[in-house]
């Protein structure tokens, strides 16, 4: 829940559901929504692919997804389990053996695709395996692989049949006395998936995984993600996400991160508010804004900076962040800390000094995280990006 009791219109009450665990990671219930990814290396190169999910994990992935397509790839999947930094899923379509061989190679989680996994008798022995194995298992219903005889009863790619598709998978899993699921109902098209979306939310109390599939390129594709899944988890809906670009797996969980935070859901690292810049901007904001970016990318403790180009609004942003710089004139500008007017600074020293004080600012805020763990009485600091 995202609860502010001093500004009630910024309150998201999320849906209420089950909790499973994928590997170590809970999702569901009251626990964090997690940001996912999926590697799009070659599966069967193990150093290359775990190169992939570290840059994942570094950037704030709680979770990697690895499509296992054949058996080299289930077979390199055991040490890629080994030595992944978080909880590794196996993505499974046709080949219900590759499930299998994944569970059995450690995978904490099976992802499969019921419009194209084959008979309920090779679920059930998927069933079997993930339950051998402790595994969870994503129900991962598509708009584009349905059913056949879903797409015969509808006549095309519909919210009910998504939403019957999943539950008549949801039943066969429960039939078999498994409950360690969560269940995604994806489309390409943001009303077929949202709407689907609602209805499953409804129907079930399983978690849920969002995601707008195939959305596109960097820029088309994090803005339909954004009006999709923006939408649906201001409505409460949503345990876990993932953004699915044509683009660097890093950057669909950056993406991830900054819907949640703007949702106030998942806090992680320096989120800058800044300016659009104009022509009364007392420096360069879009190029600071860049420079700046890049220089704190490496800060996952929550903080909030603000860069405003001129005094219009400037004091008033800085008034909630952490840090703030307002330009001024004469190629220098006022630094604020929290919230107050602190000193003056020029244009030219701005971005070293702005680090410098995020950086001081986080190692107070680290070293207060770890004196109040250790106090006596106190319950243990669990930290979540």
């Amino acid at each position: 829940m995202s609860h502010n009791p001093i500004r009630p219109w910024r309150n998201i009450e999320r849906r209420k559901s089950r909790q499973i665990m994928v590997g170590s990671v809970p999702v569901g219930g009251d626990a964090p929504i997690t940001v996912q990814t999926m590697t799009n290396t070659d599966s069967s190169d193990v150093r290359a692919t775990l190169k992939q999910v570290q840059a994942a994990a570094d950037a704030g992935a709680d979770i990697v997804r690895i499509s296992t397509p054949d058996e080299s790839s289930t077979r390199a999947l055991r040490e890629i389990v080994r030595e992944s930094p978080v909880p590794i899923v196996a993505d499974i379509h046709f080949h219900y053996k590759r499930a299998i061989e994944a569970a059995e190679a450690g995978a904490a989680c099976l992802r499969i695709n019921p419009g194209n996994i084959g008979s309920a008798d090779r679920v059930r022995e998927v069933i079997k395996a993930a339950k051998d194995h402790g595994c969870s298992i994503r129900i991962g219903v598509n708009a584009g692989s349905l059913e056949r005889h879903l797409l015969e009863k509808y006549g095309e790619p519909c919210p009910d049949a998504m939403v019957e598709s999943g539950m008549d998978h949801i039943k066969l899993l429960q039939d078999n006395d498994f409950h360690e699921f969560k269940i995604s109902c994806k489309a390409s098209d943001v009303f077929l998936a949202a709407t689907a979306y609602q209805m499953l939310a409804e129907a079930t109390d399983a978690p849920i995984h969002l995601g707008i599939t195939e959305a596109g390129g960097l820029m088309s594709g994090t803005v339909k993600s954004a009006v999709g899944l923006g939408n649906l988890l201001w409505m409460g809906i949503g345990d876990t996400i993932r953004v699915s670009l044509s683009a660097d797996p890093v950057q669909e969980v950056k993406i991830g991160f900054e819907i949640l935070k703007s949702l106030g859901l998942r806090t992680r690292g320096v989120q800058i508010i800044s300016c659009p810049s104009c022509a009364r901007q007392g420096f360069d904001v879009i190029k600071t804004v860049e420079a700046l970016e890049q220089r704190l990318e490496h800060i996952k403790t929550p903080m909030s900076l603000s860069i405003i180009g001129c005094v219009v609004n400037g004091p008033g942003e800085a008034l909630m962040t952490d840090i703030g710089f307002t330009g001024g004139g004469a190629g220098s500008g006022m630094v604020y800390m929290a919230g107050k007017q602190s000193h003056k600074l020029s244009n030219a020293a701005m971005i070293d000094h702005i680090v410098e004080l995020v950086e001081k600012r986080v190692a107070v805020i680290e070293a207060e995280q770890a004196s109040e763990a250790v106090a006596p009485g106190a319950a243990p600091a669990v930290a979540r990006g």
